[in-house]
């Protein structure tokens, strides 16, 4: 397994608790320096674009307060207990923190809680209540040049949230004008690489056992059936 990107080295921190956490901020805004002893964090649980029951019925409450709640914020933490002493502690966003990590092996705690972080934020914002539906413009021309048409690009982000074994993501990504859906495994994602992302769907299990148990499938359409944010992802576009 790629060590770079396992969520087992990432796991050994977030069970690690930070107290003292400050109101939420935007997680890829410069961190606010610490104080010199018990000061606010570098990074703080970005305040979701929705209420927690927004999304329902298509993802309940009960699955927002562990993902955002729990899993989310566990990054957080994780990650400013990572950086403690470190230049990241001031003055850095995720995205800095992510693309001098990336690859470098006694840093992949980092990376993997930066980038999860960071995925979740992009997540969060991917979504709408009276979502889904279809783009138009300029997104949607492109979604037509690159994929033959809407449907075969649901079927092919399907298909690829599907396939994608254990935990991870799918994305639609563009690359010049080009769109492209990829899929990473556990903390990976696009920005590492160098592509600019449009919209995500998370696939890990938290992000949807609790209302669909196993049924990803299920998960995936009603995200693009009901949830997708297409002005969030148009606005993304180079």
């Amino acid at each position: 397994m790629n060590p770079f990107f396992s969520e087992s080295c990432s796991m050994i921190w977030v069970l690690v608790p930070l107290v003292g956490m400050a109101i939420a901020s935007r997680a890829g805004e410069p961190a606010t320096p610490p104080a010199a002893s018990g000061g606010s964090p570098a990074f703080t649980l970005p305040a979701l674009p929705y209420a927690q029951d927004a999304l329902e019925p298509y993802i309940s409450a009960r699955t927002m307060s562990f993902h955002y709640g729990k899993h989310h914020q566990a990054y957080v933490d994780a990650l400013n207990k990572l950086v403690v002493g470190t230049p990241w502690a001031t003055g850095q966003t995720l995205e800095k923190i992510i693309l001098e990590t990336v690859g470098i092996a006694d840093k992949a705690p980092v990376f993997n809680n930066a980038a999860q972080a960071w995925n979740h934020s992009f997540f969060w914002k991917s979504m709408k209540s009276g979502g889904g539906g279809s783009p138009t413009g300029r997104l949607l021309k492109l979604i037509d040049q690159s994929f033959g048409s809407f449907d075969k690009f649901k079927d092919a982000f399907t298909a690829a949230a599907v396939a994608q074994f254990g935990s991870g993501w799918v994305w639609l990504v563009q690359d010049g004008d080009v769109l492209k859906i990829v899929k990473t495994s556990n903390a990976d994602t696009p920005i590492a690489h160098g592509q600019t992302v449009l919209l995500t769907c998370d696939v890990w299990e938290h992000a949807y056992y609790l209302d669909y148990q196993n049924r990803r499938k299920d998960f995936v359409q009603a995200f693009l059936d009901h949830l997708a944010n297409w002005d969030f992802a148009a606005s993304q576009l180079k």
